[in-house]
């Protein structure tokens, strides 16, 4: 059966995020491997995160690359809809990272693959057995009608949850010293810009790498 990998937030930490997929064993043609957002801000390396997956995705065709909800805050502050809220949550690295780039060749900032990048990212992935989202569902709404707003932001309603959601729910968003492990989700924020590992899980098999 093939195997799923799903890699938490990484926030710019791109030594760690290269030394985790030394780690992984990932089939590039017939694994699935997931991210669960949240590539950038807060740590160093936003630019190398995001130029890294970018290349990522040329190698491997079955990669899924979920919106944090700081790449959404990001979206907002280049269209000029909300910029305090991006700066004011550690934004600024990630433009700082990107304005100070060697070799820029274009005259955005933000190199077009880069915004193409962040305009694919998806909400939600699902599989036969586990759903992917970066922040968490509300209970007993159906995930068509669920808010972006709460797979984006959800905390508390969703992580002391006990509903059964129909799938394993995997997420990011809020960090833990360890991975969450409950009945109705895996939580796999692991702190990897507050001086923790990034965390991948491989499922089924519930094996956990970290770097």
């Amino acid at each position: 059966m093939n195997k799923i990998f799903a890699i938490g937030d990484i926030h710019g930490c791109v030594d760690k995020l290269k030394a985790l997929m030394e780690k992984i064993p990932v089939d590039c043609v017939n694994d699935t491997l997931i991210f669960i957002g949240d590539y950038i801000d807060r740590g160093p390396g936003s630019f190398d995160v995001v130029d890294y997956l970018v290349e990522l995705k040329k190698r491997h065709p079955d990669i899924v690359f979920l919106k944090g909800n700081h790449e959404d805050m990001l979206q907002k502050y280049l269209e000029g809809t909300d910029r305090f809220t991006y700066l004011f949550n550690g934004g600024q690295r990630t433009l700082d990272s990107y304005l100070n780039r060697q070799n820029k060749s274009e005259f955005s900032p933000i190199p077009s693959n880069h915004l193409d990048f962040y305009k694919s990212l998806v909400l939600h992935y699902q599989t036969e057995d586990y759903l992917f989202v970066h922040a968490g569902l509300r209970e007993n709404v159906p995930l068509d009608k669920q808010n972006p707003e709460e797979l984006l932001w959800i905390r508390e309603d969703f992580i002391y949850s006990k509903f059964d959601f129909g799938k394993r729910v995997v997420f990011g968003h809020t960090p833990f010293a360890e991975p969450l492990l409950l009945p109705n989700k895996i939580g796999i924020d692991t702190g990897a810009v507050y001086g923790n590992q990034l965390t991948c899980v491989q499922l089924p098999e519930l094996i956990f790498f970290s770097a």
